[in-house]
């Protein structure tokens, strides 16, 4: 299984609400991709900034739904939100 986990950047002042139906949307696009496992949001305790899980089977369907136009779009929606760019980190599962 292929894993990214995203650490989001600040989202603008006022947005979150609107940020998390955008994650709930963009979901609904991406679970249409072969290969999907999960996408989770979440959210910090305390303070801090957004973070999300995201499953795969592989990382080659990882990287058809990256390069997809449903991503450019969902990248186009999200920018407005947010304050700078979403680091992603890739994993693979090893041991389960």
């Amino acid at each position: 299984m292929f894993i990214v986990l995203i650490n989001f950047p600040s989202i603008k002042a006022g947005k979150e609400a609107e940020f998390e139906e955008w994650f709930a949307w963009s979901n609904q696009q991406f679970a249409r991709f072969n290969g999907f496992v999960g996408r989770r949001l979440l959210k910090p305790i305390g303070g801090g900034r957004y973070a999300a899980v995201v499953e795969f089977e592989s990382e080659d369907n990882f990287r058809a739904m990256h390069g997809s136009a449903e991503h450019d779009e969902a990248g186009d929606r999200v920018r407005p939100l947010l304050q700078g760019s979403p680091t992603p980190q890739f994993y693979e599962v090893i041991v389960e």
